[in-house]
C-alpha cells in the first residue's frame, strides 16, 4: 500500500521517515519529496508498505501525531483530484514546459 505523508518536518530525511514505519511492519520504500532548485525537503512524502493491515494500523497510529511544531497527515495515497491537499496544484494542468508557446509570451492586452 502506498502512504501518502505530508506535514514533515524539514529537516526528516527518507532514513528517520523509514525508523517511524518500520516500528508497523516492512517498509518497501520511502521517498521524501524533495525541492530540485532548494535541495531541501518539501515538506511530505510518499511510504511503500507491501502488508495492507501493517500499513493501516501505521496510518491510524502516525496521522495527526505531533512532532515539534508539525502535525502529520498520514494517509493512503491516491491518485483522485480531489483528494489533494489543499494548496497543491495538478501538476498536470496548464502548458506544457516542453511544447512550444503560441504568441509573443507576453500577457495580453499590457503592451
Amino acid at each position: 500500500m502506498k502512504i501518502f505523508v505530508a506535514g514533515l518536518p524539514l529537516d526528516m530525511d527518507d532514513a528517520e521517515l523509514e525508523e517511524f514505519f518500520e516500528k508497523f511492519g516492512t517498509v518497501e520504500s520511502v521517498k521524501v519529496a524533495i525541492d530540485r532548485q532548494t535541495g531541501k525537503s518539501r515538506g511530505f512524502a510518499f511510504v511503500e508498505m507491501p502488508v495492507s493491515s501493517e500499513a493501516r494500523e501505521a496510518i491510524a497510529t502516525l496521522n495527526n501525531l505531533g512532532i515539534g511544531k508539525k502535525v502529520l497527515v498520514v494517509k493512503e495515497a491516491t491518485d483522485d483530484p480531489s483528494q489533494r491537499m489543499p494548496g497543491q496544484p495538478n501538476r498536470f494542468s496548464g502548458p506544457s514546459s516542453r511544447s512550444p508557446r503560441s504568441g509573443s509570451g507576453r500577457p495580453p492586452g499590457r503592451y
